[in-house]
């Protein structure tokens, strides 16, 4: 008896190249979330704090409401 000639199953082809977007959205991707991270670090809300400091302070303070005693006066 002969052989019979193997049944082809399937054929493998080479997968089409990617495109571009493909091949390069990782390097996108990273330098979106650079800019974002550079532009959410610099426009924060501490560099308002600075300049609240700048702000004049008044001239003087509260009196001191608590009654004193002269020093080295024993009741």
């Amino acid at each position: 008896m002969a052989k019979a000639a193997p049944k082809v199953i399937g054929v493998l082809t080479t997968p089409a190249p990617p495109t571009w977007w493909g091949a390069n959205r990782h390097k996108v991707l990273l330098v979106l979330g650079l800019a974002a991270g550079f532009y959410l670090g610099t426009h924060n809300a501490s560099t308002d704090a600075a300049s609240r400091e700048d702000q004049p302070r008044p001239a003087h303070t509260a009196p001191d409401t608590r009654p004193t005693t002269p020093e080295g006066t024993r009741p």
